[in-house]
């Protein structure tokens, strides 16, 4: 059995391996490790902005300036009122297109009003119209490359800095990382808006210059480009100034909000849209964040100089391998309360652990397959141990529960000892009775009757034995033989052995009454008992096996008790010696028996001691 479990068990944990690497490989579980690592954005966030205004396209500036899109020539007293003496701002980055002709005297106006100012960064958007199935392939070596800009007119684009404004989304629609930078087929280089007004505010991106996140936590088997980056967002909505776009344009706002800070212009106003047609996104600290503030933590994370790093996939491969191991393991070796509580706290610790270092060191560990590989390890491997200890118990509440006493069996179970076919030399005592006057009952009763009364008589005998800690090896027609220390070592069995014969005689007394006074017959047992070296274990084939003993000590036991009278109780010298001060005994006598060339000193017994 346990050799079958054995081998069971390597062909599962195989399997169970091989299953652990391809969903590893294949990343089935990244929407779980994107959301850990969302909840760990959201706990870590220090909600401490720097020098960042966003000047809000808002309900209030609708109503008062109309319907968007508004004359351009409203952008440039605009302009004026951000890029006062006292409060001129590094850098004022649209998040609005530019891109199509309106009215020739208004885009002339905000073309001059570009003219006299060197801080306005207007977006553009990177096309990949030759993109295969909808997606463009990316490499870490190289810049994503797009076959074309959307860009502003050209009396705004000379004027202005440009930047572009693609966004990065994950496959659970969150905006989680963002390119740096975009490259055009011939070769032109576009930083993001984010980048160029953090330049412009004076950040060194030095490190951020062919930074590059690594593939497979939010976009499976992906290559990322050179400068894609994680967001590493520490900003709500509220954390930034936001003043309104009308409040600027009637110089309600204090010039000096905007002194030496990075502007950034874009929509607030509830189902306004950008020409992406879309002016709001899901990021990982805000469920619905209008994009402008997504910009906006961008350009916080390069002040600060700050990002997300993540550990090379080999060491987390190799962690979770020896995870597996370890819990392929503790199953077996630990009792099953500790084994499950060893498995909560090592998935307890990996979701605690993978927080607290995020929280330390921005560093994101992916658990959710680590979490996986422990689990299945762990429910496989404490299954197939349980259904192991099941069918031991059964065997051997099968093998020896009717016979031996319940405490000795569940000793058994306990020590998980293998019971095998084959046997081990022991001390044993050996205990043999016969019941005298069988035959004559035999032919008085009916089948029925003799077999309930010799029932009565073997339940007495069994219950007795039980009370003892002795095994009941087999019962043989009218006779019965009965170990003591076996299968298990049980102390002063020689003691309890005759303690035994004793009480199984006191029960006769009883028995052998009522069998007088309903049949008029007379029956009585006698005993023989001897203790020694013998072979035990599970003697015969693997189609028919018994718990027994072997050996010249059973046979010295067996004929013992052939000698006794009815009613007698006989023990060998060696049982005299070991039990001589808990009970009586005669002087004994020397008995010469069958197969022995020498005598074999005797001693009956009287009755326990006084003490006994």
């Amino acid at each position: 059995m346990r050799e079958r479990i054995k081998r069971i068990a390597i062909a599962m944990n195989v399997v169970l391996l091989l299953a652990v690497f391809f969903v590893d490989q294949e990343r089935w579980l990244r929407r779980l490790d994107a959301l850990l690592f969302d909840a760990n954005m959201r706990q870590a966030a220090t909600h401490l902005p720097k020098d960042i205004v966003v000047v809000a396209i808002d309900n209030d500036s609708l109503a008062e300036l109309g319907r968007f899109p508004w004359d351009r020539a409203v952008y440039a007293p605009f302009l004026d009122m951000l890029n006062q003496p006292d409060g001129k701002p590094k850098a004022i980055a649209f998040d609005i297109l530019f891109n199509d002709a309106s009215d020739p005297d208004s885009d002339r106006a905000f073309a001059d009003a570009l003219s006299s100012t060197d801080n306005v960064i207007l977006p553009v958007i990177g096309v990949t119209e030759g993109e295969v199935f909808g997606k463009r392939v990316a490499r870490p070596d190289k810049w994503l490359s797009v076959d074309r800009l959307d860009v502003p007119l050209p009396m705004f684009a000379e004027h202005a800095k440009l930047a572009n404004i693609n966004r990065v989304v994950s496959p659970d629609g969150v905006i989680r990382q963002t390119w740096l930078k975009l490259a055009t087929q011939d070769g032109q280089v576009v930083p993001s808006l984010a980048y160029e007004a953090a330049r412009m505010a004076g950040a060194d991106l030095s490190r951020y210059d062919g930074m590059t996140d690594p593939a497979g936590l939010f976009e499976p088997g992906s290559a990322v480009a050179k400068n894609t980056i994680t967001i590493d967002y520490h900003l709500n909505t509220e954390d930034i100034t936001t003043v309104s776009f009308s409040r600027v344009l009637n110089g309600e706002i204090d010039p000096s909000v905007f002194k030496d800070a990075v502007v950034l212009v874009g929509f607030t106003a509830t189902g306004l849209s950008d020409a992406s047609g879309q002016d709001s996104g899901t990021t990982p600290i805000e469920k619905k964040m209008q994009l402008v503030y997504v910009h906006a933590n961008i350009v916080n994370q390069l002040l600060n100089g700050s990002s997300v790093s993540y550990p090379p996939a080999w060491t987390l491969l190799l962690g979770e391998l020896l995870l597996f191991a370890l819990f392929v393991i503790l199953p077996w070796r630990l009792k099953n309360v500790i084994s499950i509580l060893a498995f909560l706290a090592a998935a307890g610790g990996l979701l605690y652990g993978q927080m607290e270092l995020y929280r330390a060191s921005a560093l994101q560990i992916r658990v959710a397959d680590a979490i996986l590989a422990i689990t299945f390890a762990y429910l496989t491997n404490v299954s197939l141990k349980s259904y192991l200890e099941s069918a031991q118990k059964q065997f051997v509440t099968r093998q020896f529960g009717r016979y031996i006493s319940p405490d000795l069996v569940r000793q058994i179970v306990a020590r998980d000892i293998d019971i095998k076919l084959g046997g081990d030399a022991k001390q044993i005592t050996v205990l043999f009775l016969d019941i005298r006057g069988f035959t004559p009952l035999s032919e008085k009763l009916t089948p029925p009757e003799l077999v309930d009364t010799l029932n009565t008589m073997f339940n007495m005998i069994t219950e007795t034995t039980l009370r003892h800690r002795g095994t009941i090896d087999k019962f043989i027609g009218d006779a019965a033989m009965i170990l003591f220390n076996a299968p298990l070592d049980v102390e002063d069995h020689e003691r309890l052995a005759v303690r035994t014969a004793y009480e199984i005689q006191q029960g006769m007394v009883d028995i052998r009454e009522r069998i007088r006074e309903r049949y008029g017959c007379e029956v009585n047992v006698g005993i023989g008992i001897h203790t020694g070296q013998a072979v035990v274990g599970n003697i015969g084939s693997y189609l028919r096996v018994d718990y027994t003993a072997i050996g010249d000590n059973v046979n010295i036991a067996a004929r013992i008790e052939s000698q006794t009278k009815p009613g007698q109780i006989m023990v060998s010298e060696a049982v005299f010696e070991r039990t001589r001060t808990n009970f009586r005994y005669d002087e004994g006598e020397d008995r010469l028996f069958k197969g022995k060339s020498q005598a074999i000193r005797v001693f009956t017994l009287l009755g326990p001691a006084s003490a006994d």
